[in-house]
C-alpha cells in the first residue's frame, strides 16, 4: 500500500534515517509522547545517546513509558542538570528545547523538532515561535557536518499558521554554502503539516 503525501512525519524520519548511524548522539527537541524519542533511539541503538527535551512533565512520563517498554536505558534530568554526560541512553531533560547547547555533551548527528502542542494534553500548551526560532539556530550552529536538522509545523492549531511561516524563513535564509534546505508542503491544503529539513555540509559561509 503506498503511504499517504501527508504523513510529513514519516517522511522526516526516513531522511534523518539516512544521516544517523548505531553509536550516534541525536537530539528530540519536542518529546511529546516519544514516538520520535523512540525512533531516534532505534537508529542509534543501545551504544548511542539520544537527548529529548520537554517542558510538560507529562510529555517526559510518556516518553520514558515508550521507551522502557522498548528496552531502552531511561535518564531523567531535571533542570539546571547540564552538561550531560556522554554515554549510551536516553536522558530526558525537563527543560525548554532553546537550553539545546547547555545540555549536549557532544556534538550530534540528527535533530528533530514536532512542533504544535502534547497530542492527549493541554492545547494551549504550545512551542512558541521565539524559543523555536532560538533552538533551531543553536542546531544549526551545533549539528556535525552531514548531520540533518528535520522539524515538522503544525499551521492548523492558533499560533501554528505565524510560528510555522517564521521557522520556514529560518530555513529558507540558511547559507546554500553551509546547508541545503528541503520544504516538502500539501500544495492544495495549507492547513496540513509541513516538512523542513536541513543538512550541513563541511563548507562554512
Amino acid at each position: 500500500m503506498s503511504k499517504a503525501l501527508t504523513r510529513v512525519v514519516d517522511w522526516g524520519h526516513e531522511l534523518l534515517a539516512e544521516r544517523v548511524s548505531k553509536g550516534q548522539l541525536v537530539v528530540d527537541l519536542t518529546s511529546g509522547n516519544g514516538y520520535d524519542t523512540l525512533m531516534l533511539y532505534r537508529l542509534v541503538g543501545s551504544t548511542g545517546q539520544v537527548v529529548a527535551f520537554d517542558i510538560q512533565s507529562q510529555a517526559l512520563q510518556n516518553t520514558r513509558q515508550r521507551l522502557l517498554e522498548a528496552g531502552g536505558v531511561v535518564r531523567m534530568q531535571p533542570t539546571g542538570q547540564s552538561p550531560l554526560a556522554l554515554m549510551p541512553g536516553v536522558d530526558l531533560v525537563a527543560a525548554g528545547h532553546e537550553s539545546l547547547q547547555d545540555y549536549l555533551p557532544a556534538t550530534p548527528h540528527g535533530i528533530i523538532a514536532n512542533l504544535g502542542y502534547l497530542p492527549g494534553g493541554d492545547t494551549q500548551l504550545v512551542t512558541r515561535a521565539e524559543s523555536t526560532l532560538q533552538a533551531l539556530q543553536q542546531s544549526c550552529e551545533i549539528l556535525a557536518p552531514g548531520g540533518r536538522l528535520v522539524v515538522v509545523a503544525y499551521p492548523g492549531h492558533p499560533g501554528g499558521r505565524e510560528e510555522g511561516e517564521l521557522v520556514g524563513k529560518f530555513f529558507a535564509d540558511l547559507c546554500e554554502v553551509s546547508f541545503q534546505a528541503l520544504h516538502l508542503k500539501v500544495a492544495n491544503c495549507p492547513r496540513s503539516p509541513f516538512l523542513l529539513v536541513a543538512e550541513k555540509s563541511l563548507k562554512e559561509c
